[in-house]
């Protein structure tokens, strides 16, 4: 079973290395917003595709930090039921925890199997590694080319203004919910490393 328990801790480095990206992409759109603020302000001239911007990092740090969240046990749920049962009866309240957490590994997987499908969907519009449907076949050259496949990937945005394709987006989607499910998983297995306390929570406000 040790050996068993192990095997987690790949994935868990690997949620807190995603944890990490997640907040690279928070400073890189904080410093987004700033300069867009001093251009408006001080040279009239408004940054191009700032909203843009801010949908995209959103998605990434939301979904990046996601499984850091499910690993360090601090997703947003109503637990108190959970609490006091943990409390009063903790086989009970580990049992029951256990089923939650095998739940949302479930729902989890579901996600990234719905979502896995629209990923290679978007990556193929680009023609990476295949000769495209339409426009100029591929030039040998590696800049050239990958400037026309990007171009012709599906996108969100304004053209002329700012587009992006979509699929990074959807494969960042597809690796954390993968990953919140294999966490949950595991949590399932070996049972969550944080429980809540009823007693503990009911103590910290006032009668």
């Amino acid at each position: 079973m040790r050996g068993v328990r192990d095997l987690q801790k790949p994935f868990l480095s690997v949620a807190i290395a995603a944890n990490a990206i997640g907040t690279g992409v928070i400073f890189f759109l904080v410093a987004v917003l700033n300069a867009d603020v001093i251009a408006r302000g001080i040279f009239h001239a408004p940054i191009r595709g700032v909203v843009e911007m801010v949908i995209f990092s959103l998605i990434l740090i939301v979904f990046l930090q996601l499984p850091d969240v499910v690993r360090s046990d601090r997703l947003t749920r109503s637990d108190g039921f959970l609490g006091m049962l943990s409390s009063r009866a903790p086989g009970a309240g580990n049992t029951l925890g256990r089923v939650i957490n095998a739940a949302a590994a479930i729902f989890m997987a579901l996600i990234a199997w719905t979502v896995w499908p629209e990923f290679l969907e978007a990556f193929e519009t680009c023609h990476f590694f295949t000769p495209p449907e339409f426009g100029a076949p591929p030039t040998g050259e590696l800049l050239v080319d990958l400037r026309a496949a990007f171009a012709r990937c599906e996108y969100f945005g304004t053209p002329g203004i700012f587009t992006a394709p979509w699929w990074p987006a959807r494969l960042a989607i597809a690796f954390s919910v993968s990953l919140c499910a294999i966490i949950f998983a595991f949590k399932a297995l070996f049972g969550s490393t944080k429980r809540p306390h009823y007693d503990d929570a009911a103590e910290s406000f006032p009668s």
